[in-house]
């Protein structure tokens, strides 16, 4: 159930880790292709509602990954010290403070739908089908939080292979449900848009009704819950010393795509529809980026705890070697099969020049990109969260989106995609050499 990280080689704890997280993320993340590609066989417009979601859906799922980091960070030094019964207590409780915090912020988003996404630059064509979608999407939130963090507590342990198949299996029961739901296929009621928030949801709750039976029964990684609540909150509050700068990392992201999402709808239906299906496509071709940095957090979390710098200095430079050679050859072939991927989702000769313009100049860009996610997991991993969220914020506020709008002023779209492009770079380096500082300021 718990694997020893701080001893055997790097790059194979790393490897080794990483893979099965890799499975697992391109199944969650299939989520959102799949739902993409049966939406598009609706027509533009529902192409362009459930684009304009993804800036929302992503700041909820910000919020998400704040308890898992927290959960990935605690626990992993937990385990790294061979303290069980802590591990135990703050899987329990991470799993209890995700679930009633999320479901507050699911209330809060059905009270709010239309101003929200009338700020993002909604048409009065496109609310209704927002409405439908995100009406059944927010009650998918808590669901996904739980499952999230208590698998996140599991890969604090060494144990990744567990992660992979629960989220495989939601992503086939995602795939399997969307035809039927969106289509009304075998008999169910043509849903369209809100059957493909439907699919997810179901697929979501089964499999978090089998990863708590499953924790719970057979490995029994849960303490009692009916502690005293100074108990509970104490562990809340060590979560959330890491769990709280790691929203704030991670929030800033689709803070800045809400923006940037803004200036695109001022292009038209197309080019949000454009955009939206590169920002379907981006996630996964940063798969392994994303796997990276979650096993990250964990290996840097055990071993400053058992006091094993040199391994900390190994694992910077085992994911930099990683980020960078890996990035050139993704940003390659995605140049090389842009066109032929973005023509799966649309006929539209409109939609598919903005997707295709986005991965071509953005891709340059994905090796730093990576690099940039698993330095603030490293810095989550050994208690240091502040700089991962100054280095996030540095990235969007003071980089990114000045270039974002001054390369929209004077070229347009291009501008706008090339700023991503040039402040992925230019933090990444920066994020590099900070890692490296951190490290040898731990070891002094």
């Amino acid at each position: 159930m718990t694997t020893d990280l701080t001893t055997g080689s790097v790059s194979r704890h790393l490897r080794v880790q990483a893979t099965p997280m890799a499975y697992g993320l391109l199944a969650i993340i299939s989520f959102d292709v799949v739902d993409l590609f049966f939406v598009s066989r609706l027509g533009d417009a529902p192409l362009a509602a459930i684009s304009f979601t993804f800036p929302v859906i992503w700041f909820l799922g910000s919020i998400a990954i704040g308890y898992e980091a927290g959960a990935a960070s605690c626990v992993s030094r937990a385990a790294g010290e061979g303290n069980a019964r802590r591990s135990a207590r703050l899987t329990t409780d991470a799993a209890l403070l995700a679930g009633l915090a999320t479901l507050i912020l699911c209330a809060i988003g059905l009270m709010t739908i239309d101003p929200v996404f009338s700020a993002l630059g909604a048409t009065e064509e496109l609310m209704p089908l927002i409405i439908d979608y995100m009406s059944i999407w927010y009650w998918m939130e808590p669901a996904s939080a739980v499952m999230w963090t208590c698998l996140a507590a599991m890969r604090a342990r060494g144990n990744t292979a567990l992660e992979g198949k629960v989220i495989a299996a939601a992503a086939a029961l995602n795939a399997i449900l969307d035809p039927i739901f969106i289509f009304g296929w075998l008999g169910f009621p043509r849903l369209e848009i809100a059957g493909a928030a439907l699919a997810s949801l179901t697929a979501n709750l089964i499999m978090l009704s089998f990863t708590l039976i499953h924790l719970a029964t057979r490995l029994r990684v849960f303490a009692n819950p009916f502690v005293s609540l100074g108990e509970i909150f104490e562990s809340w509050r060590k979560l959330m010393l890491i769990g709280g700068p790691a929203m704030l990392t991670n929030a800033i992201i689709p803070i800045a795509n809400g923006i940037v999402m803004a200036i695109v709808a001022t292009h038209g239906v197309s080019a949000v529809a454009g955009f939206g299906i590169a920002m379907r496509i981006e996630p996964v071709a940063l798969i392994p980026f994303y796997a990276l940095s979650a096993v990250s957090s964990p290996f840097f979390g055990q071993n400053i705890a058992a006091g094993r710098f040199e391994r900390l200095v190994e694992a910077r430079r085992v994911i930099s070697r990683f980020c960078l050679s890996f990035g050139l050859l993704l940003a390659a072939a995605l140049c090389l099969i842009a066109q032929p991927l973005v023509a799966l989702f649309t006929h539209s000769v409109e939609i598919r020049e903005v997707a295709v313009e986005y991965i071509w100049l953005v891709s340059l860009s994905y090796g730093a990109y990576g690099l940039v996610m698993s330095v603030n997991a490293a810095f989550n991993g050994i208690g240091r969260p502040l700089p991962g969220v100054l280095i996030s914020s540095m990235r969007v506020a003071i980089v990114f989106l000045p270039l974002a709008f001054l390369g929209h002023l004077f070229f347009g779209l291009p501008g706008l995609f090339g700023a991503s492009a040039l402040s992925n770079l230019g933090i990444g380096a920066l994020a590099h050499r900070w890692l490296g500082s951190q490290i040898c300021q731990s070891q002094g």
